[in-house]
């Protein structure tokens, strides 16, 4: 089996930025939601002793409270603050001016569209932005009933669904758009849309978007693996050119893990 390593791979600027102010922060400092959807992240930064939580309202007074790559709406922000709480930002620059653009939009009276996973985090900090502007957002496929209409993008979709989503939605309404995925997922997806092997495998967790958006848009096989274990467990039986990519959450050292593996299991096969 031969094995190809797919560049670009693995973390982005936002991913490193993020993990950067983390690892600056004294021990016992809350982050709110997990800094980056990576399981070997989260659990390197809790063995350096980070907390984790879903809540402000579990951040005790005067911490510090670390905010996600994935934003959070300025009401958070706010409550942050009159808690008396000290602020370390961690937003993905490209995330940020997402919101921007949103809370443009809506300060204009323009009903705004949001193209992205309602449950996700950094859906929930844009919708947050607009209603602090005091507009509407609509998170597709909900629609609002206008002719004039804004749209934006999570950040970790699939491009080409983006895009075909703002195309249907031309036809519909007058739009103005900022939706898009960000560089470093547009770049990744493509590598691996070029791929010509027979298997994919994509190195990352379970509960990441982008990580996710890798695996649909493979041309061939494709397989996801987070940790170790559930990398031992696939079957790459029939494989004979593999390709190997990763999320723009997972870290180097796993990769390079992953890739000694893969390589010792075929020498001893």
């Amino acid at each position: 089996m031969k094995i190809e390593v797919l560049e670009p791979h693995g973390f982005c600027a936002g991913v490193t930025g993020a993990l950067k102010k983390a690892l600056a922060l004294p021990g016992g400092a809350y982050c709110l939601h997990e800094l980056v959807h990576n399981e070997l992240v989260v659990k390197a930064l809790e063995q350096r002793g980070m907390k984790f939580v879903g809540s402000l309202d579990e951040v005790p007074a005067g911490a510090t409270v670390l905010f996600s790559a994935h934003g959070v709406a300025p009401s958070v922000q706010r409550a942050a603050v009159e808690r008396g709480l000290k602020v370390v930002d961690a937003t993905c620059p490209f995330v940020a001016r997402v919101h921007k653009a949103a809370r443009s939009f809506a300060e204009r009276g323009l009903p705004v569209v949001v193209i992205g996973k309602a449950s996700h985090a950094e859906v929930s900090g844009i919708v947050g932005e607009v209603e602090d502007a005091g507009g509407r957002a609509y998170v597709y496929p909900d629609l609002p009933e206008a002719e004039r209409i804004g749209v934006v993008s999570q950040t970790t979709m699939n491009a080409d669904d983006v895009a075909l989503t703002v195309d249907g939605l031309k036809r519909r309404f007058e739009v103005e758009t900022m939706a898009d995925v960000c560089g470093a997922t547009r770049e990744r997806q493509r590598a691996v849309k070029a791929f010509g092997g027979d298997a994919l495998l994509v190195l990352g967790s379970a509960s990441s978007s982008n990580t996710r958006r890798l695996c649909e848009v493979a041309p061939c096989r494709a397989m996801r693996a987070g940790t170790m274990e559930e990398l031992e467990t696939l079957d790459l039986s029939g494989v004979s050119t593999l390709g190997v990519t990763s999320g723009a959450s997972t870290p180097e050292e796993f990769f390079a893990k992953a890739i000694q593996y893969l390589k010792d299991r075929e020498g001893n096969r």
